[in-house]
C-alpha cells in the first residue's frame, strides 16, 4: 500500500485513518490544524512503505541460482547492508546494518538478492534477534550451503529516545551455522572482514 496506490475511499483505509486521529488527539494535538488535516493519510501511505515485507515471501529472492562457478566454494559476504526496520514492542524505529554470508555448495544467488531477503523481512514488525535468525534460515533451507553467518548491528530508538535513553548503544545479533560454527579459520575470516574480532 504505497502512495502510488492509495484509496482515501476503502473502508479499511478510513478505518486507519481514524485511528491515526486519535492517536493526534490523544497526544494533545488538533488532527484538523492545517499542518494535520493530511496526516493520516500520509502515515498510511508512509506505513505502506515501511512494512511491505509483509506483502511478499522474501526467501523467494533466493530461488534463482546459479551453478557455472567454476566449482566455487569459498566464503560470499556482503556487508553493510542497511537496515531499516521497526520495534514490535513500541513501534519505535530501529536501523544500522547487516552482514551477510554464506559458503555455497555448488548454487549461488545474486548478490542483490541477499539485501533483498534482508529488507523483506525488515520491513516487518521485528525483534532484532527474529530477524537475524528469520535471514539465516531463509539462506539455510533454500541454498542449503556449507554455512551461513547473518550479523546484524543497530541502534533501537526505543532505547536511544525512550525509557534508559542511551543513544549510543548498539546491539550486535548473530547466527552463525555448518562451516562458520565449525571452522575457526572460516569464521576468524568473516570477522576481519567485517572488522569484527572473534571473541
Amino acid at each position: 500500500m504505497g502512495s502510488e496506490n492509495f484509496d482515501i475511499n476503502d473502508p479499511a483505509n478510513c478505518a486507519a485513518m481514524a485511528h491515526v486521529r486519535a492517536l493526534l488527539e490523544y497526544i494533545g494535538e488538533d488532527p484538523d490544524r492545517e499542518g494535520l488535516q493530511e496526516t493520516p493519510k500520509r502515515v498510511l501511505a508512509a506505513y505502506g512503505e515501511y512494512f511491505a515485507g509483509y506483502r511478499e515471501e522474501p526467501e523467494e529472492h533466493l530461488r534463482k541460482t546459479f551453478e557455472e562457478v567454476e566449482g566455487y566454494d569459498e566464503m560470499v559476504l556482503v556487508s553493510d547492508i542497511d537496515v531499516h526496520s521497526h520495534c514490535e514492542h513500541h513501534l519505535a524505529p530501529f536501523f544500522g546494518k547487516a552482514h551477510v554470508a554464506y559458503i555455497p555448495d555448488g548454487r549461488v544467488v545474486g548478490l542483490s538478492k541477499l539485501a533483498r531477503l534482508v529488507e523483506g523481512y525488515a520491513r516487518r514488525l521485528q525483534v532484532q534477534e527474529k530477524l537475524t535468525m528469520q535471514i539465516a534460515n531463509a539462506i539455510e533451507e533454500v541454498l542449503q550451503p556449507a554455512g551461513v553467518a547473518v550479523i546484524i548491528q543497530c541502534r533501537h530508538f526505543c532505547m536511544c529516545q525512550r525509557g534508559i535513553k542511551k543513544p549510543n548503544a548498539i546491539t550486535t545479533t548473530s547466527k552463525l551455522t555448518g562451516a562458520f560454527m565449525r571452522n575457526a579459520s572460516s569464521r576468524m575470516e568473516l570477522f576481519q572482514l567485517i572488522g569484527m574480532h572473534d571473541v
